[in-house]
């Protein structure tokens, strides 16, 4: 079978072929899943796992201490702030340890220390946080407990837990797939 003639100029031109005659770049497939090999690597897995934890510290540290001290200092503050706070201060504090140790550990100027802690773990900081804070606000019966309460301090062993299972997964990807990692 022959192919049709194309006899229509392209942008006046008329001996350039018409675009239905141009070949075209096939579309690119989507990437298929990880085979399940993929996810079978127990050393990836037990760096994710320690990844995880260094940034579960510095996520749970600013996130701890803005839900103890921000009731302390403005008692009224709506609960939607106080944990758009909370997420705020958990992400602030984790790419600080994030970007010193890079810069101590690995001897990475200041400005590349950050962007390498932005460009690794902002997503999977975010992902904690959030978790954290909806595991929190559910062990807490959706209320605001003061601190010295017992059933405060109870609610943040799921929520810490929650905030460590969810981006641990996209950790172990990224390590696996890139060999991407802050530590």
């Amino acid at each position: 079978m022959s192919e049709p003639a194309c006899t229509m100029p392209e942008h006046g031109r008329a001996d350039a072929p018409h675009a239905c005659c141009r070949p075209t770049a096939p579309m690119p497939l989507p990437a298929p899943p990880p085979a399940a090999g993929f996810w079978s690597d127990a050393g990836v897995w037990r760096r994710a796992a320690r990844n995880t934890a260094h940034c579960l510290f510095g996520c749970a540290l600013g996130d701890v201490a803005a839900m103890t001290l921000v009731p302390l200092w403005w008692p009224e503050v709506p609960m939607a702030l106080l944990m758009a706070i909370a997420v705020a201060s958990g992400l602030a504090t984790s790419l600080l340890l994030e970007t010193l140790v890079l810069r101590l550990r690995e001897q990475l100027a200041w400005r590349l220390a950050l962007r390498t802690a932005l460009a690794m773990s902002l997503l999977s900081m975010i992902l904690m946080e959030v978790v954290m804070n909806a595991v929190d606000w559910l062990a807490m019966g959706g209320q605001r407990l003061h601190w010295h309460d017992p059933h405060y301090w109870l609610a943040w062993g799921p929520a810490l837990a929650a905030g460590f299972l969810a981006p641990l997964p996209y950790a172990y990807a990224m390590l696996k797939r890139h060999g991407r990692s802050c530590h």
